[in-house]
This record gives C-alpha cells, structure tokens and sequence, in this order.
C-alpha cells in the first residue's frame, strides 16, 4: 500500500469514525428529548379535551413513537453518513495527490540520476512553491546531488589528469629501454635487465589504460547505439573459447561493451588451470541481454567471491599478469549501461560471472 492510499485510508477512517460518534451523540440526544416530550404530553389534558387514554396506552405509544424515531434517524444518518465518507475518501485521495506531488519529483529525480538517464548526472528537483518541509526535503536533496556531482567530477578529472601525466614519462622510458637494447655494444645483462624493465613498463601502461577506462565507465554514457552481444564475442574471442551465441541486443556504447566482453574472456582465459577450458554464451531474457563466461580453474570460497570486482584486487598467482581492475571494469561498464553482473564460484573450481543488460 502506498502512501497516498494510507493517507486516504486514514482521512476516510477518521472521518468516519469521527461521524459515527456525531451519530450516536445524535441518537442519544434525540431519544431523551423525544422521550422529554411523549411524557409531557401524557401528562394531564387541557380543559375541554377528550380523556386522556390509559397510563399503559400512552407508555406504549411513547416507546413506539421512540423506537420509529430512532430507527428514522439510524437508518437516514447512517445513509447520508456512508455517502459523505465516500465523497470525503475521494476528496482525500485528490488532496493527498497534491500534496505528494512534490515527494514524487523528488522520487523521479533520485531515480533519473541512479539510472544516469541525465548526461553528466546534472539534474535537480529546484522545486517551486511555499517554504514548507517537502521544499525544505527538496532543496537539501539538491544541495547533496551538488556535491556529490562536483566530488564525482573531480574524481573523474583527477584520474584522467594523472594517467594522462603519467602516460608520457612511460613511454619516454620504454623509447630510452629499447634504445639500449638494440645497441650493438649492449652485452646480453643489459638485453635481460631491458626486457624486465620492458616487461613492468608494460604492466604500468596497462594500470594506467585500466584507470581511464575505468573512470571513464564511471561517468555517464554520451552515445548510445544497438550492439549486439554476440556480435562482439565473436569478434573478441579467440577460437580455442567455447562459444554459444545467440543474438543479444542492448543499447549502449560499443566500444565499452567490446572491453566489457574482452575483459571476462581475458580474465577467464587468465585466471585457469592445465586442464582449461572457457565458455561464452550469450542469450535473452524477459526484457534483458545476457552475457555469461565460465571457465575451470582453481576453488574460489563463495565468501571471496564478491572481492573479486574491488579495484586492484588480484590473485596471488597471477599478481604480477594483472593490474587488478579487469573485472571492476566490467562492473563500472554494466552499472553504466543500467545493468548488473553477478559471478558464482563452482563447486568444481572456476566462475561463472553473468552480465545482464537491458534489451534492446
């Protein structure tokens, strides 16, 4: 039940509560008055009238006179009474829309920003009107969407700003180690040390690729086209992958998608034992696109499981393979899209991680 039937119920109940006790206070009144008069009119007769009828007669005509009053006025007030709670049940379900009106902006408003349907998450209540307490509730929620939108972008511009920055000393390093490398006096020491430095530059350029993306996730989408899931396996994953694609379209940046789909393949394919094997399948659903990648590998804990999508966490056997940010990345991506992904470890060993997007 929602608040503006509850508060329809209640105006309605306590109007009729509050006619019920009118009535029987009328009821009560009425019948001693009525009461008052039978006896004084069976008292003694003016001069000149007929004789008066017997003592028992008149207390018989009082009672009957008594009982069709009261049942005249039970029936009439209980009709009248009915027909006013309906009309005041129907007026207090019209006031209590208006005066909820402002709470379902407000409502409509969080939701239009939890969704990111507003580019940039830009959209405020500013409601109009007396100053009240839904405007005061309105306008603190527009002051904390303020704030949270300047630390948001902020985050966003910093992350950016500092890989970007640090992108250029990178690639300055590897120029000047594969220079060195490739000179004709460098002894085999130098050839090796090159190749390691070679080898954590390049994970560095990876954390780094992994931050924009990541950031960039984290905002709202700018474009949005038809893409078709399976359409973006085939073209990402490698042939030894298991794949079971069925058309899945959503609506969503492609570009986003395709790294959302490379990252489940490479984590899968990473993350694995001797005996490996990876799955991809694509389907549909009521009003949904699904993405599911399985694989083998080793047991994961069902309680370890929802760690796996914190940022820079990564498994002790591939600690130096991976920044860590893979599967926070298809997080951000899917949250992004206004979908979710859920992963379940098998009893077996490996993962299911299962992305679901909004049809198209």
């Amino acid at each position: 039940m929602n608040l503006r039937l509850r508060l329809t119920v209640l105006y309605g109940g306590l109007f009729l509560l509050a006619g019920v006790a009118l009535l029987g206070v009328t009821y009560l009144l009425f019948t001693r008055q009525v009461g008052q008069r039978v006896a004084i009119i069976s008292g003694t007769p003016p001069p000149g009238a007929a004789p008066l009828p017997s003592l028992a007669a008149l207390d018989d005509q009082a009672r009957q006179l008594r009982a069709a009053a009261a049942t005249s006025l039970l029936t009439q007030g209980a009709v009248a009474l009915a027909a006013v709670a309906v009309l005041a049940a129907a007026l207090g379900w019209l006031v209590a829309g208006r005066a909820l009106a402002p709470l379902r902006q407000v409502t409509e408003t969080a939701r239009r920003i939890a969704a990111a349907a507003d580019p940039g998450g830009h959209a405020r209540i500013a409601l109009r009107g007396p100053e009240d307490e839904v405007k005061d509730l309105a306008d603190a929620f527009d002051v904390m969407v303020e704030r949270l939108d300047r630390s948001f972008d902020a985050q966003r511009r910093f992350v950016a700003n500092a890989s970007h920055e640090l992108r250029t000393p990178l690639t300055l390093n590897r120029s000047v180690v594969e220079v060195a490398m490739h000179r004709r006096t460098a002894s085999d020491d130098v050839r090796e040390l090159g190749s390691k430095l070679l080898h954590i530059n390049a994970r560095h350029e990876r954390l780094i690729t992994g931050l924009l993306l990541l950031a960039k996730s984290e905002s709202a989408l700018t474009e949005r086209c038809p893409v078709d899931l399976a359409a973006l396996v085939a073209h990402v994953a490698p042939e030894d992958v298991s794949q079971h694609l069925a058309e899945a379209s959503t609506i969503g940046d492609a570009l986003m998608l395709e790294r959302l789909v490379h990252n489940l393949v490479e984590n899968a394919l990473r993350h694995n034992n001797d005996e490996s094997w990876v799955e991809v399948t694509t389907r549909t659903a009521p009003g949904r696109a699904e993405l599911s990648v399985a694989n083998s590998g080793p047991v994961i804990p069902p309680a370890d499981v929802p760690a796996l999508f914190d940022p820079f966490h990564r498994r002790a056997r591939v600690a130096a393979e991976g920044a860590g940010l893979g599967l926070s990345i298809v997080r951000s991506v899917a949250h992004a899209h206004g979908g979710d992904v859920v992963a379940r470890a098998r009893p077996e060993g490996g993962l299911v991680v299962t992305v679901s997007l909004p049809a198209a």
